[in-house]
């Protein structure tokens, strides 16, 4: 089957956006179930990995059509948030990966290799929205050696929940796996941040009662947010009973700030933490405002009792992230009086140009002009 999955992908590689190549990588894998350790599994999630923050994604020309203006605070916050500061507010600001080749000679020095990529992120991010775990159950060990690199600072991983467990049928009967994946990042110990759920695009309203018991299954000793897609979700009625559900199970919802889904960044906060989601666009003109937009709000959130902010930069290009990072990091920490960490960049070499040797005639013309 592996062969012929590969073959396959050859195939649509040249012939096929990589957007409908997770639709049709989703369909090979319910139409040919099989155990997420098998061999194939890894082929798979190499794949699916392509395809994983084209969400929201829209044409470049179409940015300057957007309206990305934040909603109003939703007057269901007031029952969260008591309007004053709270005491040792955390802000956490990351991306959703660390292994970028792009960065390398960016903000990561020349030549560093894959297996160093942690260590490095480790000094221009405090926190890291960890998507690796949504494609991959990994034990303590794993676990354990990564945390190893943050050794000595306030840095966390707010690891995405096996999809195994998220995207494949039912939230029903997953009691194995969903424990494998607990018992694995737990080991993150004090560098353990809020853990991710997310749910399908295709997950509606019509399964909430499945959605809602799953979550209330969950171990009340560690931190948990939603994200949920579907649009059935946002309808006034809905939103209303989903949030209030959330809020009385103690789950926060995450924020989703992407150009084609403005539905998704809905401000709503069940929990006085915030889990957000920000999808720029490569350096857009629009990334800027947008950003001074969530800074604002950010000093809104300190000023009104938020006791924790976690913000993570996704970009289609992820390439240029750390630029936006810089932009969002000073931003915050001018408006907010905070002291955060932000990308530093390689400096440059440059080069001298070298000096022209001197031919033998024009040595001789000058050596003669010295003694006159």
């Amino acid at each position: 089957m592996a062969g012929s999955l590969q073959t396959s992908y050859i195939v649509l590689q040249k012939r096929t956006r990589i957007t409908r190549i997770g639709r049709i990588l989703n369909k090979i894998t319910r139409d040919y179930p099989f155990h997420w350790c098998h061999p194939c599994s890894v082929f798979l999630v190499d794949v699916l990995k392509i395809n994983s923050m084209e969400f929201g994604r829209i044409p470049v020309e179409e940015l300057d059509k957007i309206n990305f203006k934040l909603p109003a605070e939703p007057s269901f916050n007031k029952n969260i948030l008591k309007g004053e500061p709270a005491k040792n507010c955390k802000v956490y600001v990351g991306c959703a990966k660390w292994g970028r080749p792009e960065w390398v000679g960016k903000i990561y020095p020349p030549k560093t290799k894959e297996k160093d990529f942690l260590e490095h992120y480790v000094n221009h991010y405090n926190s890291i929205e960890l998507n690796a775990t949504h494609y991959k159950v990994y034990g303590a060990a794993g676990i354990q050696k990564w945390a190893e690199k943050t050794k000595g600072k306030d840095f966390l991983f707010c690891p995405k929940m096996f999809q195994g467990v998220t995207h494949r049928g039912s939230l029903k009967g997953r009691d194995f796996i969903l424990n494998e994946f607990l018992r694995g990042i737990v080991a993150f110990e004090k560098h353990l941040g809020p853990i991710f759920v997310q749910v399908s695009d295709t997950f509606s309203p019509k399964r909430k009662d499945e959605l809602f018991d799953f979550l209330k299954s969950l171990p009340t000793d560690l931190q948990f947010f939603l994200e949920v897609r579907h649009p059935g979700w946002f309808k006034n009625e809905l939103k209303e009973e989903m949030f209030e559900t959330l809020k009385k199970i103690n789950v926060g919802a995450v924020i989703t700030d992407t150009a084609g889904r403005r539905d998704c960044a809905h401000m709503y906060v069940t929990i006085p933490k915030v889990f957000i989601r920000y999808v720029g666009n490569s350096l857009h003109k629009t990334d800027y405002t947008r950003i001074d937009d969530w800074v604002n709000h950010t000093k809104y959130y300190l000023d009104n009792g938020m006791k924790e902010i976690y913000f993570f930069m996704h970009m289609h290009d992820e390439a240029t992230s750390p630029e936006l990072t810089v932009y969002l990091v000073d931003k915050l920490n001018k408006v907010c009086g905070l002291d955060l960490i932000k990308p530093k960049f390689v400096e440059a070499t440059i080069e001298q140009p070298k000096k022209k040797t001197k031919g033998l005639l024009n040595q001789l013309k000058t050596k003669n002009s010295e003694l006159f």
